[in-house]
């Protein structure tokens, strides 16, 4: 019967020759006739069938399918059109949902291996699911060509020696953030990142450029799935200029926390991924508590480093479409879904391109492929010349896609442009754009903030440093000024009238000491209101230790003088009878002496103290304090001091024995209050002093040390207390002496010299003769005494002996 075909009526004629129907030779003519002529009507049913796998995640993390598998299936189309690319073969994709999430994958991925027909090329989408296909793709000789993955960690041609990808690395984002960074002058920033490989990496590679830029991590947070502790902790610490790295759906939970935190607004600068949908934070998410308005406030003037991905000329490549006219079938394709609600539109370039991609390097191979014999429909999992050829192809394309140049480095990424973005009344502007080829930063307009201006990278702290009132200062100088010159006033009078015998019984020479030594402590008040108000800090360390000199060596000139006076008191007239003659005689030079031995005392702590441990300038900090209206500056209070390393040890031996010496002479201006004698007759005049000085000394002393911390209060008690000892020493030593000249005439002159050196004479004759009859009577009372005791017991015994008798 004749084969009713739809076909033309020649092809039948010929099909129902008798002659040639009973014959083989026949009937293999008819069946070529008839492919011929179904090859004409339907070119395709005469290509051989290329496999792609393919993993297209239609939800979860990263719901990219969604517009790039339509945008593969536009590609693939045309591609099987083409009568100059792969005019014998016919590319079909077999493609899975793997949900981005690595376990599905492995299942998805066994599937694609163990059953028929066999895959030549993988060709995943999230970076999870590209890290388990790309490792075990080496053990089938599968290329693999993602379009969706970012993980710097795929760039590692060790452990993914067959992998490639449209989509570039992550890594790609960092030098444009760096850049922006650098332009802004920020040096301090955070981040925070969802703990997955990919966001690691990408992190990892950050740290290291920013650490080469000068640039400092302060704050590095993570999480798995709750991000509300980390966000605390950035809040904690301060942090402004944060680096978000995550996944569309944990930024939601990002931003919902940022919200709760108040950690936005125009001090904060907040970088994230530009892949997501333009419209994320709007979407509805039950795993987040924020309204759609709370999320907007939160993410406003946000900034974003997207991967330049639809090429923004107009020029026709590989495809010959434009990006325009690609977006436009992609658009009728979706069936008119709003591309900001559809996972993926923005890589739907990178998917179109990766299928060009891969179709061009096919048709690359198949001439070297014929010369060895070889064809593309051959490969099987154990070919590695197939799989060779595929590769050297794959590495040196270089095309015009829709999303641009593509060309991929050594490890097999893509190399492309980064645009800056800004959120801006919700929607994103453009800010600018990096050429990370050849690391050019590019503005468009011109290079100034979208806003109100960058913030500052952290809370500004103005560093203040506390002075000392000058007022205080002023004042007290003024009364250590007045001190000074009367030192100088009572110093000349005691000299000029160093040969009057009473000047003379007081011992000018000590009193000489004490009125140098008050002058040096005075000249210390000075100094000690000196600091960086007055002079430079590298002259601080030389001020340091002259406070120090002055006022230990003022000290021990003007209270040794007058704790060798009272001692010598204490020891010459407490002392028994027979000590008194050996010691009353005591020569000036031994209490000269006295008072060298405790300034040389003094003088070599002092030097010891400054050769082992010098001191030096050091800096206190205070509690910052927030000015009003200003919520990015902080004051940070200091106050300089002087100090050394072991500071207290030194103290502690300095006040231990200047402490001791002064209680020493409270007892011994005590022991001494009632004595009189001629040869220091002003001994307890020093002992007042002595009261004072010691007083005021041993209170100030800890007082100040409680008060290092206030300034004006510490200099306060500590200078006044110097002033106040050293007036009450000197009115007492030395007032009473001009007002007795002063009133009874006792002037110095060459007549009353002499009038009184014989007087001198008389006197000390007297006094000799006095304590001679004073010692005479004190044995004759002695010896009246046992008179009586005798004269007693002999009466007692004969009244006993008369009332026996009678």
């Amino acid at each position: 019967p004749k084969p009713k075909l739809p076909f033309s009526r020649t092809s039948v004629e010929i099909g129902c020759l008798p002659e040639v129907r009973r014959s083989i030779i026949g009937q293999t003519l008819i069946f070529a006739s008839l492919t011929l002529l179904l090859s004409w009507s339907c070119p395709a049913l005469g290509k051989k069938k290329l496999y792609i796998g393919a993993l297209f995640p239609m939800s979860g993390g990263w719901p990219g399918g969604q517009a790039c598998l339509p945008s593969a299936q536009m590609a693939l189309d045309l591609v099987n059109k083409r009568t100059d690319i792969l005019p014998e073969y016919e590319l079909e994709l077999i493609h899975y949902d793997s949900m981005c999430d690595p376990g599905e994958a492995t299942k998805l991925l066994y599937d694609l291996l163990y059953t028929e027909p066999i895959k030549m090329v993988l060709m995943p989408g999230c970076s999870s699911v590209s890290t388990l296909v790309a490792e075990a793709a080496r053990m089938w000789n599968l290329i693999v060509l993602s379009y969706g993955s970012s993980s710097p960690a795929l760039s590692n041609r060790q452990r993914f020696p067959t992998f490639f990808r449209t989509h570039p690395s992550a890594t790609l984002h960092n030098p444009t953030r760096v850049q922006l960074f650098q332009k802004w002058k920020w040096t301090k920033i955070a981040t925070i990142q969802q703990t997955t490989e990919v966001f690691t990496s990408t992190l990892d590679d950050l740290e290291a450029r920013t650490k080469e830029a000068g640039i400092e991590i302060s704050v590095r947070q993570s999480f798995l799935t709750d991000p509300a502790p980390a966000v605390k902790n950035l809040k904690r610490q301060d942090a402004r200029i944060i680096v978000g790295l995550f996944y569309e759906t944990e930024a939601r939970k990002v931003f919902c926390e940022v919200y709760k935190e108040k950690l936005y607004g125009k001090k904060y600068v907040w970088f994230l991924i530009g892949w997501y949908a333009d419209n994320w934070f709007k979407i509805k998410d039950p795993s987040i508590n924020c309204t759609v308005e709370q999320m907007t406030e939160a993410v406003e003037g946000h900034v974003t480093t997207e991967i330049v991905m639809l090429n923004p000329e107009t020029v026709r490549g590989a495809s010959n479409l434009t990006s325009q006219e690609f977006l436009n079938q992609l658009m009728s394709k979706l069936g008119g879904k709003n591309p900001e609600e559809t996972g993926g539109f923005q890589e739907a370039p990178l998917a179109y391109d990766a299928v060009w991609a891969l179709a061009l390097a096919l048709n690359k191979t198949v001439g070297p492929l014929k010369a060895k014999g070889r064809r593309l429909e051959d490969f099987n999992y154990n070919n590695r010349d197939i799989t060779a050829e595929i590769y050297r192809a794959l590495n040196t394309s270089s095309f015009e896609g829709v999303s641009g140049h593509v060309v991929f480095d050594a490890q097999g990424s893509r190399m492309a442009w980064t645009l800056i973005e800004q959120l801006q009344g919700g929607s994103y502007k453009k800010i600018g754009y990096f050429d990370s080829t050849k690391g050019n930063l590019s503005w468009y307009g011109n290079d100034k903030w979208i806003g109100p201006g960058p913030p500052a990278d952290q809370t500004v702290v103005i560093e203040v440093f506390r002075f000392l009132s000058q007022k205080l200062f002023v004042s007290v100088s003024v009364f250590a000024g007045l001190g000074i010159l009367l030192g100088i006033v009572c110093l000349t009078f005691n000299i000029y009238n160093s040969n009057v015998r009473y000047i003379q019984n007081s011992q000018p020479y000590l009193n000489n000491m004490t009125a140098v030594g008050c002058m040096m402590a005075l000249a210390a008040v000075f100094p000690l209101g000196l600091d960086g108000h007055h002079i430079h800090r590298k002259q601080f360390p030389v001020v340091c230790q002259f406070r120090l000199w002055l006022l230990g060596l003022g000290f021990s000139l003007a209270y040794g003088s007058m704790f060798t006076k009272i001692w010598w008191v204490h020891t010459v007239f407490t002392k028994k009878d027979d000590k008194k003659e050996k010691r009353k005689h005591l020569e000036p030079w031994k209490l000269y002496a006295t008072v060298g031995v405790l300034l040389v005392i003094d003088v070599l702590s002092l030097m010891i103290w400054q050769i082992v441990d010098p001191l030096h300038i050091t800096v206190e900090k205070f509690v910052r304090e927030a000015p009003k209206g200003d919520l990015d500056v902080l004051i940070q209070p200091l106050l300089e001091h002087c100090s050394s390393d072991k500071m207290n040890t030194w103290l502690g031996v300095v006040y231990g024995y200047k402490g001791l010496l002064l209680l020493l002479g409270i007892f011994l201006a005590y022991e001494t209050k009632s004595i009189s004698t001629e040869k220091i007759n002003d001994h307890r005049a020093v002992g007042m002093a002595i009261y004072n000085v010691s007083v005021l000394c041993m209170i100030t002393a800890p007082v100040t040390m409680i008060l290092s911390s206030q300034q004006d209060a510490s200099f306060a008690f500590a200078s006044l207390a110097i002033v106040f000892s050293v007036y009450i020493t000197l009115v007492v030593l030395f007032v009473p002496k001009m007002r007795r000249l002063i009133t009874r005439g006792e002037w110095q002159s060459d007549t009353q010299e002499t009038m009184k050196t014989q007087g001198s004479s008389t006197n000390n004759n007297d006094e000799e003769k006095s304590r001679q009859l004073e010692r005479e009577n004190k044995e004759l009372q002695k010896i009246i005494q046992e008179v009586q005791v005798l004269f007693c017991t002999s009466l007692s015994t004969d009244s006993r002996q008369f009332l026996r008798t009678y």
